[in-house]
C-alpha cells in the first residue's frame, strides 16, 4: 500500500517587536492585529501619541499661543458678543483664564485621550461581544483601538509642519488644525451642524476606523464588513449628537 505524505507544518509566524507592529500598523496591519493574539500590549502606540500630542501642543504654545487659540474659540462661538459687552477688565480676564484652562486641558490630552480610547475600547468589545458573539477581551479591545488611531500621529506630524511653515494665528482652530476634513475649508460660524458633520469626514479618522475594523477581525470570527459596519454606525451616532449640540452652543 502506498502512504500519502503528510503535509508539512506551516511555520509559525515570527512574533513582531513593538517597532514592527507600528510599522505594520501604516503598512500591514494585518500582520501587527494577528500579532495581538499572542500578546495585546497597548502601551507603545499610547507613548508614541502622548509624545507626538505634547509636542503638538508646544508648538501651538510657540506659534500661536493660547491667548489667540481662545479668541479664536470665542469668535467661532455665540459668546462673541455677550464677550465684547463686558467691561475691558472683565474681557480681559476671561480671555486669561480661558486661555490658562485650554492650555491645561491640552497639555493632559494624553491622559484625556486615554480615558477615551478606555471608554471606546469597552464600548466596542461589548457590543462584538453581546451583540455579534465575539470573543474579544478588554485588553485585546484596548490594543486594537490603541494602535488604529496611530494615524493621528501623522495628523500631528503634519499640524507641525504646517504651524513651523506660518500658519495665520487669527484662523488657527484647535479643534479642527489640519486639512484632513471639508469642514477644515468651511466656517465654522455659518452653520455649526454641517460644520460638525463634514469634520466626520476626517481622513485619519476614516483610516483609524477601518484600521479598527481589521483589527477586531482579525481577533475574532467577525468579518472586516461586520466590523467596520458596526464601529462606522457608533462613529456616525456620536457625530450626530455633536453635531446637534453644537446647535445650543
Amino acid at each position: 500500500m502506498s502512504s500519502v505524505p503528510a503535509a508539512a507544518p506551516q511555520p509559525a509566524e515570527p512574533p513582531l517587536s513593538e517597532a514592527q507592529r507600528i510599522f505594520n500598523t501604516f503598512v500591514a496591519p494585518s500582520r501587527t492585529f494577528s500579532d495581538l493574539r499572542r500578546n495585546s500590549r497597548w502601551w507603545t502606540p499610547w507613548l508614541l501619541m502622548a509624545l507626538v500630542s505634547i509636542a503638538f501642543i508646544y508648538v501651538i504654545d510657540q506659534k500661536v499661543g493660547f491667548d489667540q487659540v481662545a479668541h479664536n474659540m470665542v469668535a467661532n462661538s455665540s459668546r462673541a458678543e455677550q464677550m465684547e459687552q463686558l467691561p475691558p477688565d472683565q474681557r480681559v480676564q476671561r480671555y486669561q483664564s480661558m486661555a490658562r484652562f485650554t492650555r491645561d486641558i491640552a497639555y493632559a490630552s494624553p491622559l484625556t485621550g486615554l480615558i477615551i480610547y478606555l471608554i471606546v475600547a469597552a464600548v466596542l468589545m461589548g457590543t462584538f461581544r453581546f451583540g455579534a458573539g465575539a470573543e474579544v477581551g478588554f485588553k485585546t479591545s484596548l490594543a486594537i483601538v490603541m494602535y488604529s488611531t496611530l494615524p493621528f500621529v501623522i495628523s500631528a506630524l503634519l499640524g507641525i509642519v504646517s504651524l513651523t511653515a506660518g500658519v495665520n494665528p487669527e484662523s488657527f482652530n484647535l479643534n479642527n488644525p489640519v486639512a484632513s476634513n471639508p469642514a477644515y475649508f468651511m466656517d465654522l460660524a455659518s452653520n455649526k451642524f454641517f460644520y460638525t458633520l463634514a469634520s466626520a469626514l476626517d481622513v485619519f479618522t476614516i483610516w483609524s476606523i477601518v484600521l479598527m475594523a481589521i483589527g477586531f477581525a482579525r481577533n475574532s470570527k467577525l468579518k472586516v464588513s461586520t466590523a467596520l459596519a458596526v464601529i462606522a454606525s457608533w462613529y456616525l451616532l456620536w457625530k450626530l449628537l455633536t453635531a446637534g449640540l453644537a446647535l445650543l452652543s
